[in-house]
């Protein structure tokens, strides 16, 4: 049997419906387009004669235009929809593919969440025979727009399907967006004398008459569940946009810190009813995991959320797996996140994590988000989590601006708008022609133009360049790339000049080498991959990204420094964080410094002091009152962030101080004028007596207005904060609130150094079971041939003994709640250190996390403040 292999399964299990994707249209929503980058699955597609791939919400009557191949004739018959959504979600989209696309007989529907999946699912209408009871609805749903356009002509969607939502709860989710009504059928049709290939088609789509509308729409809907992102053939997250990223893992309680993270473990069970949603499906993800990949589980946990899916889990292998005996055994390790919140919080040293750090990402698109209808939602689902999507974005446009009035630098933009043209060749035109060299051509071309999203994590044909830099910290990684430019210029046989191979990297000598290799257009072709990475590095490099990333190191670890001192130093130091921050925006108002970016605004601020509480709760005894300062420090804090609100109202847009954005703005606005009529007024007003005989009651009135709604803003301010205060005694509180694993996080300290102190909760734990020692809190899900035996012969010695996990040769580890670079690195070293090059090891997790995502997970919009 092969090895396991992430990327490998995922391309497997596209081949696998091969029969059913050629010759159609593809539709795949934002979170299967982020798996397919991931996975680099476009030639495959194109091999296996998909028509064309087009996004599911942005879908277009021109889509049924666009073909891959210029062998197909006549408008397509049959479109395939690929979901990462749930179907009552997709139902809209789903619909409205249907209704633009007259010509079609057949549509096949697939999505990541399975049918059992559904069916468990709080809030969604589909019962047990999810998949059958849609087909029905979609098709009652279709007919009826059929209906209504022989009855009234062309409508508007918008009208088309609000008059089919009127009696069943799953058809109202398609009418809830407004902004449907410009989808019209007569507006969006395209002009039939474009060109003789869309006269053809829609000549076809005109002769579309009652007896082929009356024909039968066949349409069929199966699981297809390998939607993941690998950002290695080894490690995994879900896609951001998908239903089970997006779905909520805690419910609001004392306990519970985010939607997007588990609650604390502290040993008490769960009621059944009160599991949230995101537990579930994320069971039934694991499930369907480890069956495709031909998996049968070992089931270990870590972690009270973790254990209720690890019941789950066993509860469906005991239901589905009768039988089944010929799957390899693997080892599955489910770990909450909030045991270790810290790994996440902080900028570690990673290549992966500071490239997610440094570049920008596509906006969530609004239509994207899970659309609630007011009779199905529930107490069970207080929103979605909404991260930051994985496609990842190389500003063209700043790394290769037309700063070069050269032949050379002319070259390389023709060279790179070439290269546009054949990524985006739907999207080029006249305007901007490839001879055209003037600078608006080049930077409007540039400003609009991102490598394919997510394509710098995604498999690259021929080198596993991401895979060689995961295990490797940002300075080394930066190394390897310049020493595989070198290696690409070398093939190329282009000369160039460097004295100090071995010297640290700079962005300038990486923008250099990318220009040179860049000027041949079959080099640019060839080496892309190669020149995206050095793009990326050179951008982590430059100003003021590279400040901004070494300040927050620094801050780290001085707080790492002093929470080994005492709580008054520890205090003090958050304190100065937060003082800095309101030096940011004194800075940028007198205009003395330039790069005030650099500098730790007051969000960074927050997510410092995150840090300390957490830290203060791993080594000042605490507790959930409390807290682990005394009552001055902890006041002192209060006031130092009350009064950086104030000094700065505009940018203190968060969460725990939602209602306060009028108050907020009011009082930036008077900030502003009251620094313009300073300088009037103290030269008007001498001393207090003159000022007295100044005053009138129409003044007196204004600034004692003025003076208590200040007042009142403040009061205000500091309930918010101590509101904030309270979410920081639950960080702090973390490692004492669960006894057992107090006693377990306690006894893996106990087998390292300093340096093993220093890493993350993943090494310590991986580090542990690969040398077999016992980890107190790690709970064993008995298999259905363990329970038997437990019920039954165990009562005459024949038990089944519990199986020890780091004998395993297969090891699944799943963080619910997300993972980040600097543990996926920290995971490859446990396996180097302890010497098991026979272990195949997967790791995954719900998100890929970077501090900025923990962030708003506990303090921005995705949070319960």
């Amino acid at each position: 049997m092969g090895s396991v292999d992430l990327i490998k399964s995922c391309l497997d299990s596209i081949r696998q419906v091969s029969d059913q994707i050629s010759e159609a249209i593809l539709y795949l929503d934002d979170g299967c387009l982020e798996t397919f980058q991931f996975i680099g699955a476009f030639p495959l597609l194109l091999e296996l004669g998909v028509r064309a791939v087009c996004n599911l919400e942005n879908m277009s009557p021109l889509d049924a235009t666009a073909s891959w191949d210029s062998t197909f004739v006549g408008p397509a018959k049959k479109i395939v929809i690929i979901t990462s959504r749930l179907l009552s979600d997709a139902h809209r989209y789903i619909l409205r593919c249907l209704g633009t696309h007259r010509t079609i007989r057949h549509c096949t529907i697939f999505t990541s969440i399975s049918e059992t999946a559904h069916s468990a699912y709080i809030d969604s209408p589909l019962g047990p025979d999810a998949f059958h009871e849609y087909e029905s609805l979609l098709i009652q749903d279709y007919e009826e727009l059929l209906r209504k356009c022989e009855e009234k002509g062309f409508l508007s969607h918008h009208d088309k399907i609000t008059a089919s939502a009127e009696d069943d709860p799953l058809r109202k989710l398609a009418s809830e967006d407004d902004s449907w009504s410009r989808w019209s059928t007569k507006d969006c049709e395209p002009t039939i004398e474009a060109s003789p290939a869309k006269r053809d088609l829609y000549d076809d789509e005109s002769n579309y008459t009652e007896a082929e509308g009356s024909k039968k729409m066949l349409i069929s809907v199966l699981h297809f569940p390998l939607i993941i992102c690998p950002i290695s053939p080894r490690a995994f997250v879900l896609p951001s946009e998908g239903t089970v990223a997006e779905s909520c893992l805690s419910n609001a309680h004392e306990d519970s810190l985010s939607p997007g993270l588990p609650p604390i473990s502290t040993g008490r069970p769960i009621d059944g009813e009160d599991v949230p949603p995101g537990v579930t499906l994320t069971a039934h993800f694991l499930y369907h995991l480890a069956d495709k990949m031909d998996l049968k589980m070992e089931i270990f946990s870590l972690g009270d959320t973790s254990k209720i899916i690890g019941k789950m889990l066993t509860d469906m292998s005991s239901l589905y797996d009768v039988g089944r005996r010929s799957k390899r055994s693997a080892g599955l390790l489910i770990i909450d996140r909030t045991l270790d919140l810290l790994t996440p919080c902080c900028h570690g040293d990673s290549f992966l994590d500071r490239m997610l750090f440094s570049l920008p990402r596509r906006e969530r698109t609004s239509s994207s988000s899970l659309v609630k209808n007011a009779q199905t939602s529930s107490k069970y689902s207080p929103g979605t989590i909404k991260l930051a999507p994985l496609d990842i974005r190389i500003p063209f446009e700043k790394v290769l601006s037309k700063d070069e009035h050269g032949t050379s630098s002319i070259q390389l933009f023709e060279n790179i708008l070439t290269f546009i043209s054949g990524w985006q060749s739907g999207e080029v035109d006249s305007e901007y022609a490839l001879g055209d060299t003037s600078d608006k051509a080049h930077n409007n071309k540039l400003d609009s133009f991102s490598m394919p999203n997510g394509s710098f994590l995604s498999n690259y044909t021929g080198a596993k360049y991401l895979e060689a830099l995961l295990d490797r910290g940002a300075k080394d990684g930066f190394m390897l790339i310049k020493k595989w430019l070198l290696e690409a210029l070398q093939h190329e046989k282009v000369p160039f000049g460097s004295k100090g191979r071995l010297a640290l990297t700079s962005a300038s000598e990486l923008h250099a080498m990318v220009k040179k290799l860049a000027q041949d257009q079959i080099s640019l072709l060839k080496n892309r991959g190669i020149i995206e990475l050095a793009l990326a590095a050179e951008i982590a490099l430059q100003e003021p990204q590279s400040s901004h990333w070494d300040a927050f190191v620094s801050a780290e670890r001085i707080l790492s420094v002093s929470s080994a001192d005492t709580s008054q130093s520890l205090s003090s130091q958050i304190r100065d964080f937060i003082n800095t921050s309101i030096l940011v925006k004194s800075t940028q108002q007198n205009k003395r410094i330039e790069t005030s970016e650099a500098l730790l605004s007051f969000q960074d601020a927050l997510l410092l002091s995150v840090i300390g509480f957490i830290l203060a709760g791993e080594n000042f005894p605490t507790s959930v009152n409390t807290g682990p300062f005394s009552w001055e420090e902890e006041h002192s804090l209060k006031e130092a962030i009350v009064d950086a609100i104030l000094e700065n109202p505009s940018s203190a847009k968060f969460q725990f101080l939602c209602g306060l954005e009028k108050e907020l703005e009011a009082k930036s606005k008077n900030a502003n004028v009251n620094d313009e009529d300073a300088s009037e007024k103290t030269s008007k007003i001498d001393d207090f007596d003159d000022q007295w005989g100044s005053w009138d009651d129409e003044d007196t009135d204004h600034n004692n207005e003025q003076a208590y709604g200040e007042m009142q803003l403040k009061l205000e301010l500091r309930d918010r904060v101590d509101q904030l205060f309270k979410f920081f005694h639950k960080l702090s509180s973390l490692k004492w609130r669960s006894p057992a694993l107090r006693e377990g996080l306690a006894s893996l300290s106990k087998y390292g150094s300093d340096t093993y102190n220093r890493k993350g909760l993943l090494y310590k734990v991986l580090t542990a079971v690969l040398l077999k020692y016992d980890i107190p809190g790690l709970e064993y899900h008995s298999s259905a041939v363990g329970r038997f035996f437990k019920s039954g012969f165990g009562r005459f010695g024949l038990g089944q003994a519990k199986p020890n996990l780091g004998e395993q040769s297969i090891l699944l580890i799943f963080v619910v709640g997300g993972i980040n670079g600097l543990e996926v690195r920290e995971v490859m070293e446990a396996i180097s250190e302890n010497s098991r090059p026979d272990l195949e090891i997967i790791l995954g997790g719900t998100n890929l996390l970077t501090p900025d995502d923990m962030f708003e997970l506990m303090l921005g919009s995705s949070s319960f403040i």
